[in-house]
């Protein structure tokens, strides 16, 4: 996502992270790997579950990509790391 920011940017989306760090991990996780988007924290996973994103059992986080739309409605969604051009195909 960091290296494709402008696509998004161009497409009227705004991207961010969510992870189940804590803030402060966040910070130091931001500045390592120069993220350009917003990183929120979700430690209870209740973001993560909400959206699909937790491993069977409930340990750990599978990274995913949702799209949300202008009018509040999950445009896209897929597991594992897809790219821009994948995700914002429906979003624009």
């Amino acid at each position: 996502m960091r290296d494709e920011i402008e696509k998004y940017r161009k497409a009227g989306v705004q991207p961010f992270g969510v992870n189940p760090a804590g803030v402060d991990s966040h910070i130091k996780y931001v500045e390592k790997f120069a993220f350009n988007f917003p990183l929120l924290s979700d430690p209870g996973l209740k973001v993560a579950t909400k959206y699909g994103a937790v491993k069977l059992l409930g340990i750990g986080v599978q990274r995913s990509v949702v799209v949300i739309g202008q009018e509040g409605k999950v445009v896209f969604a897929a597991r594992g790391a897809p790219g821009a051009d994948e995700s914002l195909a429906c979003a624009v």
